[in-house]
């Protein structure tokens, strides 16, 4: 690996080159000074470090930890992106990239096809979801890290790669597989729910989300004769502005302001108008949110609340109210710097932690609703800025059980799943598949086989709480009632298992539903059992409800 050294002269003229751009505007003397002192003194550091420290250090490494420290000392979207990495990036942005099709994972050291892709490559060589991968190309891929690993699926489409694999206990096999150019969608799936509800699931914005909604939504409103819709941004963290945009826009009537941004170069302000003529002015609709919904998630459901044009199902939102810029910078690579706030139509920014203002210790809290500022929708309703987009109809997010969790994490409904495939050639269909009762007896057997323990939270606050009851001197006089929680409190996974079946049955059939119909059918089995679809329902078929949800409730 090549060495590089920073020339003095040259820090310095960068910087002075810098201050004598369209910024200059906004610095004085003195911050161009610290600026030329301050780069000077890092390139001294390091030249001393280069020239004396003890072991040969590593430019790119340390360069890049200061890199990094400075970076996220600011927020955590301002980061550095290296040549190396700008392909990661691209698929961020695009869904796109040229390989096998497939997410991989590791597992007692060994690396494993996690989930196929629907008529890609590894799937269409026959590749399933808990085949443990042993070469590629000839090389071993024993105790590769999984991005490693990753890089050598990946290449440009119409090139050939050689996978061997091994599937249970059965002789290992090679296969020859042809990479091609994988478009993962960010729209999914889409549905008709309920009575006549379209349901569409927007996973993240690319830029083809908008498109990809557009066909979505016309296809069930031409085709399938749907009177409402519900479009889902539960999780979704966000990612292009404009097709956010676009999205507002089949909604909304051309050359409304949907969102603003504002940001240190005034140069760069802009005031976001649908641009075209809507899809749909009419149709009711609901927007599911909850805390994972962010930054592009919160535009689209910010416009949308403010214009009175959706009514807002969930949980309050993440709360990303800035904006991202990609500079490209030397040797091939990007810097994504934070360049600006956005705002909604009534004018609030949702940004939640204030990453400008942060504690002694460096850490950054959350701005209290106290400090938050009243703003007002289309028809006079009172909406906070400073933390996310608050619904209009709050619902209460699933808490998963934490036997479940340990299930997963311990991968036993990833590999029962997968030894459930192999004694079944089919299932019904995704969205009406359930185990029986013998299936998931069946299961608790294959739990137990595995001496399965998990952590029960009950157990440590049970023990912290005898410790503090001894400490103040009640424990004795309150022993009894210790011993009989403590009986209570005996772990027993046959009690668990029934306990918290029906969740252990969904996500158990959800693995299972995915393995025959892919991420459709994970998908589909979801919703089969989702209580806030349920909940969305009630409130979007009830035109009365809709309708005083969406009424000015104060004056200003």
């Amino acid at each position: 690996m090549k060495r590089f050294r920073l020339g003095r002269n040259a820090v310095i003229a960068a910087t002075l080159l810098l201050s004598n751009i369209a910024v200059s505007g906004y610095c004085d003397e003195k911050h161009n000074f610290d600026n030329t002192k301050n780069l000077d003194v890092f390139y001294s550091i390091y030249k001393q470090l280069d020239l004396f420290y003890v072991d040969s250090i590593k430019p790119e490494k340390v360069i890049r930890t200061g890199i990094n420290a400075m970076l996220g000392s600011l927020d955590p979207y301002t980061n550095y992106i290296p040549e190396d990495e700008m392909e990661d990036f691209k698929f961020i942005t695009t869904g796109e990239y040229g390989g096998i099709g497939s997410i991989i994972g590791s597992r007692n050291g060994n690396i494993i096809i996690s989930e196929p892709y629907e008529n890609m490559p590894a799937a269409k060589a026959g590749l399933k979801a808990g085949d443990v991968v042993l070469e590629i190309d000839g090389k071993s891929v024993k105790g590769k890290a999984i991005n490693e690993v990753s890089e050598w699926l990946k290449g440009q489409p119409n090139t050939i790669i050689k996978i061997k694999y091994q599937r249970d206990e059965n002789k290992p096999k090679e296969v020859t597989v042809t990479r091609s150019k994988i478009t993962v969608s960010s729209v999914p799936y889409y549905t008709v729910v309920g009575n006549n509800t379209g349901y569409i699931l927007i996973s993240s914005f690319t830029d083809k989300t908008g498109e990809e909604f557009k066909s979505a939504f016309l296809d069930l409103k031409n085709n399938k004769k749907i009177t409402s819709l519900i479009i889902d941004l539960r999780g979704n963290g966000g990612g292009i502005m404009e097709e956010a945009i676009k999205v507002i826009n089949y909604f909304v009537p051309k050359g409304v302001e949907v969102v603003s941004t504002k940001g240190k170069v005034k140069q760069w302000d802009r005031v976001y108008k649908t641009p075209a003529e809507p899809l749909d002015t009419q149709i009711p609709i609901a927007v599911m949110v909850n805390r994972g919904s962010a930054s592009a998630s919160e535009i689209v459901s910010g416009a949308l609340q403010d214009l009175d044009r959706a009514v807002i199902i969930g949980s309050r939102t993440f709360g990303k109210g800035l904006v991202q810029t990609t500079r490209p910078i030397s040797y091939n690579g990007s810097i994504k710097v934070t360049t600006a706030k956005y705002y909604t139509p009534s004018g609030r920014c949702v940004q939640a932690i204030d990453y400008s203002n942060r504690n002694p210790d460096g850490s950054v809290g959350k701005t209290p609703d106290s400090l938050t500022t009243v703003f007002y929708t289309k028809n006079r309703r009172p909406v906070r800025d400073g933390g996310g987009i608050t619904p209009d109809v709050t619902t209460e997010e699933v808490q998963i059980p934490n036997i479940v969790y340990y299930l997963e994490s311990d991968y036993l409904l990833f590999d029962y799943a997968t030894q459930y495939v192999r004694k079944h050639d089919k299932i019904d269909i995704a969205g009406k598949f359930a185990l029986t009762d013998a299936d998931f007896n069946d299961f608790k057997a294959f739990v137990k086989s595995k001496n399965f323990t998990y952590d029960r939270q009950s157990d440590k606050a049970l023990k912290e709480l005898k410790e503090v009851a001894k400490f103040e001197g009640y424990y004795e006089s309150a022993e009894p009632e210790f011993k009989a929680l403590e009986a209570k409190l005996t772990h027993d996974l046959d009690k668990s298992l029934n306990k918290f079946s029906t969740d252990i049955r969904n996500m158990l059939e959800i693995e299972i539903a995915k393995r025959y119909y892919f991420q459709k059918g994970e998908i589909a089995q979801t919703l089969k059992n989702d209580k806030e679809i349920k909940k969305t329902l009630e409130v979007i078929n009830n035109a009365q409800k809709t309708s005083e949800l969406l009424k000015a409730t104060a004056s200003k």
